[in-house]
């Protein structure tokens, strides 16, 4: 190979000892680049190659190829993208490559062609083979969370940049690949779980739309990396180096900057460390400041994985090994994280001293979910304090009709504003009246959220035992007004029922099991961290 030297509007590069002078350089191929691995540095030689995506058919195009890989690269890597060098081979180079010189190409006529110059990295501080290994990565994906926050923190944003990230311009995507996996059905059998998970994705977008407008009005959506795998990031003492960012297509680099981070999560779990996934969703979440509903996560790394199994899919029909089964494991990993993004409205009702309000808090902690409560609201609507009492006769004092109506419409008015923002709800209140469940039933559908009905059951003895023990505050119902509502309560046939007289676990049990009727899957359970407020 001769010797590069370095030219052109990129800063120049120190290319480091000849490259004629090595005995040997290890040779790596992709479908639109040839890397020379020689001694501590890369040269990266982009191949004259159209490929729909991308084209390099002429020697201006594949110039301006590398400096923008170098600009581009540079933000999370500045000392590994050297600048670009030049060789001149005339005669075979770089047609070799690629079966020959390509239209407008240079070929045989010796022209300079341009190369990346890059530091090379070691290849044991690789974060893929760290995981492969079972090394500890939490420290090293605590600091590429710090990076990838940072670089998104200054990243250029604008309306070009903001228009990538709306419901629609996320829809599409989902679309075209979803059109893409069924035109190649002729040659190779779609995935297992393919209509459920369009089913899914749509159902999701559609009741977030108000979700997708707070992330743009944010400021959320910037010019980011766009193709961000563990075996480009590289765990080294003083910090991480993040290679090989997307530079041939900007709309593609365009995204939410969860969005961008969770591509390194699902790679995470590709690579069998869920907890790696998580906890590095959760630290780029804390650095960034983002309050993205765990919704919004799972929806991203189901993306990403899609994506994923598309290429896979396509391998497969190029005859590579194992792809087809890889593609169906990424499509049931998306699955997975698709049925756990589901938002959900949760009603827990039942009469007074049926534990309703103690499975209400055990459930949403569980979930990691709001929490509202009718008891608490009534009195913040009347300006009364929470542990103040206000017992009063049925139907009367702040239980009148009027009272009631106004507390549930209230109720439901907040749900609907956390469900378009991809929060799911667990709703603490009696639901004794047919009206109050159709109007939740409404909100629901509105939002596209699941809803699930958990009505709380006991013995008599048992409510009895809590109305005359508990202490007087937030909820005031006595012997007396349960007595009456019980008499009047109708049929609530569409409602899990929930034995709450046992161990409050048993119950909480038999809620998750009504509320996720798929368990957890192998989706891991994403939480936010807890951020003090400004």
């Amino acid at each position: 190979m001769p010797t590069p030297r370095t030219t052109g509007p990129a800063p120049r590069a120190d290319t480091g000892p000849a490259v004629a002078r090595s005995p040997r350089a290890d040779v790596r191929e992709t479908h639109t680049a040839v890397l020379f691995f020689l001694g501590d540095r890369v040269y990266k030689l982009k191949k004259p190659v159209g490929l729909g995506f991308v084209d390099f058919t002429t020697p201006a195009a594949r110039r301006r190829g590398c400096e923008r890989e170098v600009a581009l690269n540079r933000r999370f890597a500045p000392d590994v993208y050297l600048g670009i060098a030049e060789v001149r081979c005339p005669g075979a180079f770089p047609g070799a490559f690629a079966g020959g010189p390509a239209d407008g190409d240079a070929g045989g006529s010796g022209e300079p062609e341009p190369l990346v110059v890059m530091r090379r990295m070691p290849a044991e501080r690789r974060l893929a083979d760290m995981v492969r290994r079972g090394a500890d990565v939490e420290d090293p994906l605590r600091a590429v969370a710090r990076l990838l926050a940072a670089r998104h923190a200054d990243a250029p944003r604008g309306p070009d940049v903001a228009r990538e990230g709306t419901r629609d311009a996320l829809a599409g995507r989902w679309e075209a690949s979803f059109a893409e996996v069924r035109d190649l059905a002729d040659e190779i059998a779609p995935p297992d779980g393919l209509a459920e998970t369009e089913r899914l994705v749509r159902r999701y977008l559609r009741g977030r739309e108000v979700l997708f407008q707070t992330r743009i009005r944010q400021g959320r959506v910037v010019d980011g990396h766009g193709d961000l795998l563990a075996e480009d990031v590289f765990c080294l003492d003083d910090g991480p180096r993040v290679l090989d960012c997307l530079e041939f297509d900007d709309r593609l680099r365009h995204v939410d900057g969860l969005d961008d981070a969770a591509f390194l999560a699902m790679d995470l779990e590709r690579l069998g460390a869920p907890d790696a996934a998580a906890f590095f969703l959760a630290r780029y979440s804390e650095y960034s400041g983002d309050p993205a509903p765990p919704s919004l996560w799972h929806h991203y790394v189901a993306y990403r994985a899609f994506v994923r199994a598309k290429v896979s899919l396509i391998q497969a029909t190029q005859g590579a090994p194992d792809a087809a089964q890889r593609a169906q494991r990424l499509v049931t990993a998306a699955l997975h994280h698709l049925r756990a993004s589901a938002v959900r409205l949760v009603l827990v009702g039942g009469l007074p001293g049926r534990g309703k309000s103690t499975l209400s808090g055990a459930l949403a902690d569980r979930l990691g979910v709001t929490l509202l409560s009718s008891d608490r609201l009534r009195k913040e609507l009347a300006g009364v304090p929470v542990e103040q009492p206000s017992a009063a006769p049925y139907g009367e004092g702040l239980y009148t009709p009027e009272w009631t109506r106004a507390t549930y419409a209230a109720l439901l008015d907040r749900a609907a504003a956390l469900l378009s923002s991809g929060e799911s709800v667990v709703l603490d209140a009696s639901w004794t009246d047919p009206e109050q469940r159709e109007a939740a039933r409404r909100v629901a559908e509105r939002t596209s959220a699941d809803l699930v009905a958990l009505h709380c059951r006991t013995s008599g003895d048992v409510a009895a035992f809590r109305l005359a023990n508990r202490p007087r505050g937030t909820s005031d119902a006595g012997p007396e007004v349960a007595a009456v509502m019980e008499a009047r309560e109708p049929p609530w046939t569409e409602a899990v029922s929930v034995d709450t007289g046992g161990p409050l676990q048993a119950a909480v049990d038999r809620a998750l099991a009504a509320v996720r009727p798929y368990g957890t899957g192998r989706a891991p359970a994403f939480r936010r961290p807890y951020m003090e407020p400004d």
